[in-house]
């Protein structure tokens, strides 16, 4: 199965992430080992990017909550269980015909 957003092909968790956002996910999660500097800038940046774009939280949270309801049972492992057809036995004597 192919996904595409905008007209690009996702081909990874990161791309769909990317495309979905419209950024680079380092720019909200930053990367190891940057700076002061350059945690400040990106920071700085993000703040811009929300500023101009007051509905992207909303739209982030709501494709996650797509993607989560779309494929939990491969991100959590689920393995849905049946029911079993057995039945208990009941403790004490049984009050038949004899």
């Amino acid at each position: 199965m192919r996904t595409y957003i905008g007209g690009q092909e996702a081909v990874s968790a990161t791309d769909f992430v990317e495309l979905a956002l419209g950024t680079p996910v380092e720019l909200w999660l930053g990367v190891e080992g940057e700076s002061e500097e350059e945690r400040a800038a990106r920071l700085d940046a993000a703040r811009d990017i929300l500023a101009e774009n007051p509905n992207l939280p909303d739209a982030v949270s709501r494709v996650a909550a797509e993607v989560i309801e779309a494929y939990a049972p491969e991100l959590f492992n689920v393995i849905p269980i049946g029911r079993h057809a057995a039945t208990r036995r009941r403790s004490g004597t049984f009050k038949g015909a004899a």
